[in-house]
């Protein structure tokens, strides 16, 4: 498989740090796979396309005290996603490690060759993660800090456990997914400063005052 300068750059920077950690990671499967396959397993489901961040903005969005939350939630993940999905998987076209070497495919084969499509670098999962649960801490507070470290080293595990990744991909994909939070935080700072600043407009009032609990206690009246 001819590869692209950048992925063969990358397998050439990397290779001892992918080395050491994939063959951990199926150390980890042989004595403890009976626990860490189907774990690892409904993690990358949990993680598929950022689905789980983007339901969850929305919900954020609805409602005027998480409002702020949900939108830097959203621009983060979207931010993530074009620079992972879009640009740098098909310019870097980096094949998954069980594609390119015989001992990842051995690995692969052991916890169940896991079906994976699309190239490797960097992990799309874990951009998502990091975008997410990073934009929460931003939003939310540091009392989100720790649960955003876990869920990004468990995300990041993962697609490493399965070898749908090589270690530095999700290691860049976590610093993507972290500089896409804070440049979504950044514009959702941005426009809510401009929202207040209108806020005697109606279209600003309503998108920092609408409530649809409101609108359930007002049909609750109508109704009495």
């Amino acid at each position: 498989m001819e590869l692209t300068a950048a992925a063969l750059s990358l397998n050439q920077l990397f290779a001892g740090y992918d080395l050491a950690l994939l063959s951990l990671m199926h150390r980890l499967a042989v004595s403890l796979g009976v626990v860490l396959t189907p774990l690892c397993k409904l993690v990358t489901l949990l993680g598929e396309k950022g689905l789980i961040f983007f339901l969850a903005s929305v919900v954020l969005m609805l409602f005027p005290r998480t409002r702020r939350a949900g939108v830097c939630m959203f621009g983060a993940v979207c931010c993530g996603a074009l620079i992972t999905n879009v640009i740098l998987k098909d310019a870097v076209a980096r094949p998954r490690p069980f594609e390119a070497e015989a001992l990842y495919r051995e690995f692969w084969t052991f916890v169940g060759s896991p079906a994976e499509d699309g190239f490797s670098f960097p992990s799309g999962h874990v951009t998502a993660a990091a975008a997410g649960m990073v934009s929460l801490c931003l939003s939310r507070g540091k009392k989100w800090l720790l649960p955003t470290v876990l869920w990004v080293l468990l995300m990041a595990f993962s697609r490493n456990y399965l070898m749908a990744h090589y270690p530095s991909d999700v290691l860049c994909a976590a610093v993507i997914g972290t500089v896409s939070a804070f440049i979504a935080w950044g514009i959702t700072v941005l426009i809510f400063r401009l929202l207040e600043k209108y806020d005697g407009s109606p279209f600003c009032a309503f998108v920092l005052d609408f409530d649809p609990r409101q609108l359930k206690h007002t049909m609750y009246k109508g109704k009495h």
